[in-house]
Formats: C-alpha cells, sequence, structure tokens
C-alpha cells in the first residue's frame, strides 16, 4: 500500500493502518474463512514513524487484533522518502468458497452498503463539503470498512462463488463470473445503501452513480442457488448481518442492470483497474 496511490497521505496513521488490515483481511473472510497470521512491514522516514505515530498504528493493530482474531507473527521496516506498507495475511482451510463457481439462475448478494467509502475519499479529496457529523460518518467507512466478519463463518453451507467488493460492484462481479460463458443483472433500486448516502442523493449533492460502483466498499459479493434464500435470511439475522439480494446469473454473456423495470446493457464497468502499462 503506498501513499498518494492507495491513501492520499500520511495524516492518520491509526485510521491508515486500520484500513490496511482490513481490506487485506476482506480477502480471506469473502472465502470463508478465518484471518490467523499476519506479517507487516513498513518504510517510511523518521517524520513518518516517529515515537507518537509507532505508538499510535500498534494500538490500532492491537485493537484490530482483538476485533478480527488473528495474531501479527513479524514484518519488517525500512527507510524511504514516501510511507508503504506490505502485508501478508495467512489462514487455513481444508476448503474455500470459489470464484469462477457461480451458476444460471445464481441469486447475487451483497453484504453490508456501498458508496460510504466512495463519499469518504471525495471529501478526503476536498472535492466535497459537509457538515462535521456527516463528513465523519464517510471518511470513517473509508478508513474503517465494516467487514461481514461472522456472518463468513456461514459461507460455505450456500454460497456457491464469492469475492470480496474491493475495486466496485461491477467490474468484481465480471470478475467473480470470470471465463464461465454466463452474465448477471442486478436491479439498481436493491443496491443497498445508508440512510446517509441516501440523504446525500435526496438533497442533491451526490449523484449516486458516481459512488455505488467506485469500490473501497470491502463487503462479500457471492452466489447461491434460489433454494437457500430463507438459510441466507435466518443466518444474516443470527449475526446481525446486512445481506441484500441485488440479482441473478443469467446464461447471456451480456450483462445489464435494471433501471426502472429497463434492462440497459453495461458497457461501463467504472471502479479500480490495475493497470501497469
Amino acid at each position: 500500500y503506498n501513499e498518494n496511490i492507495h491513501y492520499l497521505n500520511f495524516k492518520y496513521p491509526n485510521l491508515i493502518i486500520k484500513k490496511i488490515i482490513r481490506s487485506s483481511i476482506s480477502d480471506i473472510i469473502s472465502k470463508g474463512t478465518d484471518p490467523k497470521y499476519l506479517l507487516i512491514s513498513f518504510s517510511g522516514s523518521k517524520k513518518h514513524f516517529n515515537k507518537k505515530n509507532i505508538n499510535l498504528i500498534l494500538n490500532s493493530i492491537k485493537h484490530e487484533q482483538k476485533k478480527y482474531n488473528f495474531s501479527l507473527i513479524g514484518g519488517d521496516t525500512t527507510k524511504s522518502n514516501k510511507s508503504t506498507f506490505t502485508i501478508c495475511v495467512l489462514s487455513y482451510s481444508k476448503k474455500i468458497v470459489k470464484r469462477n463457481n457461480c451458476y444460471i439462475r445464481d441469486d447475487i448478494y451483497v453484504t453490508g452498503n456501498l458508496g460510504d467509502a466512495s463519499v469518504g475519499l471525495k471529501i478526503l479529496k476536498k472535492k466535497l463539503h459537509l457538515s462535521s457529523n456527516n463528513k465523519n460518518y464517510f471518511i470513517r467507512k473509508y478508513y474503517e470498512p465494516n467487514l461481514a466478519y461472522g456472518f463468513h463463518k456461514e459461507l460455505f453451507k450456500f454460497a456457491n462463488s464469492s469475492i470480496d467488493l474491493s475495486d466496485g460492484l461491477l467490474i468484481d462481479l465480471k470478475r467473480l463470473i470470470g471465463n464461465k460463458l454466463l452474465g448477471f443483472i442486478i436491479d439498481y433500486k436493491l443496491i443497498p445503501k445508508s440512510i446517509y448516502l441516501k440523504k446525500l442523493f435526496e438533497s442533491k449533492k451526490i449523484k449516486l452513480n458516481d459512488h455505488l460502483f467506485k469500490g473501497d466498499d470491502y463487503q462479500i459479493l457471492f452466489t447461491a442457488h434460489r433454494k437457500h434464500r430463507d438459510l441466507i435470511l435466518k443466518k444474516s439475522i443470527k449475526w446481525n448481518q446486512k445481506v441484500t439480494r441485488i440479482g441473478t446469473i443469467t446464461s447471456a454473456t451480456d450483462n445489464y442492470i435494471k433501471f426502472n423495470n429497463k434492462l440497459k446493457k453495461i458497457t461501463n464497468y467504472q471502479g479500480y483497474i490495475h493497470n501497469f502499462s
């Protein structure tokens, strides 16, 4: 994770390390397994890693260890002009929920809400100005995504395929299907949104399309046979976890989003593209 790329600056080291840890273990959680061990290495200058900042980082790591039940087993430190973090998450399991394993007529589900983190990033970039309460809510969602921890333990009981939502709903759903000759239809109005995001939209301070598909959500996107609908509802209640059915896997190779009961073919997948050219 590099300064100016994966996080804007080093202003909140205690929050940066939380985001780094949660975005890293979300990959493990989305497979239905628990994060067991973490290795964290970081580089930077004395200004980055002074005594105050190191204590902030260590306290945040301790908080995350308690919350997500993992052990920090090592890492390294090096000197550099800009700060960077490298993290390795280890987990052990006899099975995982795979990516490219969905089937025709599978339901498509997502945990939590989408879009809040994207608004938080826009605020941090000073491209959106809000009152203190609203501003703090969205910034927290950017730095401290609410992982579907706990509910992830149930995935083996119903999920055919899964992925964590890091780069954006549409592009990650496309990756979930992979090279299978399948497609998807999702219903725009069913995409889960927080009341804070809805209020921003209603007050015309944002456009929903600018945020719902941009990523940094770190929720679980999964597919399941429709026979498991009652079971999924039961498990979501057990873990007090918001889980929303937003669409269906289809036999078409094109993908669609439903607006006002009309299907629109998706040509722009938005989201973050890993491009090194």
